[in-house]
Order: C-alpha cells, then structure tokens, then sequence
C-alpha cells in the first residue's frame, strides 16, 4: 500500500512539474499560465494530451515533436521528474498531513525560481515577495503555536542573510551579487532556524565555488552564472537531511 501512495505522489508531483514548466516558460511573456493550448516552439503546432504525458511523452518521442521532429528541450522531462522526486522525499518525511501541502508548494515555487533564474538570470520579484510572505505566516505560526525562540532564530536567520548578500549587492553595484539573491535568503531563512540557514548558505557558497570552478576550467565563454540554484540546492540539503555545520562544530545553540 505505501509503494502504491508513493507511486500516485510521484506521479502527482510529475504533473506539477510539467505546469512548472508551463509557468517558467510563459511568465512575463504576456500568455497566461492557467489557459491556452501547448504548442511546438519550433512548428506551432498544438500539441494533444497524449504528447503531453510528463516525462514519457519525451521519452516515447525521442525528445522531438511529433509534427516537425525539431528536439525539445530536456527541461521539460528534467522539471517533471525532479519535482516528483522532490513531491516524493517530502511525502516520506512528513506524511499526509498540512506541512506536506505547504512545503509542496514552497518547493514548486523555488522550482520554478531555480529554472527561471538559469535560464534568464533574474529572479522574478512575484515570486521571491510571496515567498517571502509565506515564510513571515509561518514565523508567525511557530511564534505562536510552537516556539518564540524558533521563530526568532528563523527571523534572524533570514534577516542577516539579506543583510550579507544585500552587501555584495549594494557595494558592488550588483556586479558580485543580485538584490534577487539577497530576497531570496531572506525567505529561506524565514523557512527554517539560524544554524540550518546558515548552513544551507554554506552549502550554496561551495557549490558556486566548485560548479564555477568547472566552467571556468571548461566552459570559458559562459561569463554569468546565477546563484539561486544553488542558494535552492543547498537549501533542500538541509531541508532533507538535517545537516547542520555548526554541530560537528560543538555548539548546542541551534534550535531544531
């Protein structure tokens, strides 16, 4: 029984994905992202609902259009599978409850922020502001239900990251660092409590170092690489698996 939930929340999370796609690809295009049929970048022609089946329309298909055999991009399949990967390690850490609903959808939006922000090397304001709304709502609900101490330890977490990113912004002219980036910690750190936060900016700085290390050694023309994705990956690390640097560090300071 539990194979076959989490078999219908992978394939629930695939689907999502795929309206991923559909938000990060018409956003600030003008389109709308709830109404208009797909179509082929390339043919324009519309596409049926049996070319449009997440992850194994690509797959079938050999990852080209059915009309005008042009390749489709591998965003397409990458989204779907990622977020039903996501969809399913968050359904086997917290179950069927309301926290699923809620991370569910703060995943989906840091999703397409990560995609986005690869693709165009913006971060969409809309998206960062209800972000960091939704974490302001649930600090407020742990200051109230849970913990004040948690609560504070997140705000403060989220606080002071904007405030050393918002530095590499405001000095440099934003050359370093994006204003975007520095919103984005600030959310992220009202999702989770200092220690955990700063750890996950931690993460985020080493793998930048290390992915730009490779693309300068290999991919010399690529001159711009953004650090949302990153600031997202390591952010899920964290989520996922607890990691807190400043354990192995001996402080007992961090709230869980």
């Amino acid at each position: 029984m539990n194979s076959l939930i989490l078999l219908f929340v992978f394939i629930f999370g695939s689907i999502i994905g795929s309206f991923l796609n559909v938000v990060i690809l018409r956003y600030n295009t003008g389109r709308s992202i709830v109404s208009g049929r797909s179509i082929c970048f390339s043919c324009g022609t519309r596409l049926h609902w049996y070319n449009m089946f997440p992850i194994f329309s690509f797959l079938l298909q050999g990852g080209k259009c059915h009309s005008c055999l042009s390749k489709v991009s591998w965003q397409y399949p990458l989204v779907e599978f990622v977020t039903a990967v996501l969809y399913t390690m968050l359904y086997l850490k917290l179950g069927p409850t309301l926290d699923f609903i809620f991370y569910a959808f703060i995943f989906s939006v840091l999703t397409v922020i990560a995609v986005y922000d690869f693709r165009h090397k913006i971060i969409p304001d809309e998206l960062v502001y209800l972000l960091i709304t939704l974490g302001f709502l649930r600090l407020a609900y742990v200051y109230s239900v849970i913990s004040p101490d948690m609560a504070i330890s997140g705000f403060l977490a989220g606080s002071l990251m904007f405030l050393f990113l918002g530095s590499f912004w405001f000095f440099s002219g934003g050359a370093w660092m994006g204003l975007g980036d520095a919103k984005l910690v600030l959310a992220l750190g009202w999702l989770s409590t200092f220690c955990y936060a700063l750890t996950s900016l931690v993460y985020s700085f080493w793998l930048g170092a290390i992915i730009g290390i490779f693309i300068n050694l290999f991919f010399k023309r690529i001159k711009e690489v953004p650090f949302a994705p990153f600031l997202i990956v390591g952010f899920l690390v964290v989520f996922f698996y607890n990691s807190n640097l400043f354990s192995y560090l001996g402080s007992t300071a961090c709230i869980k």
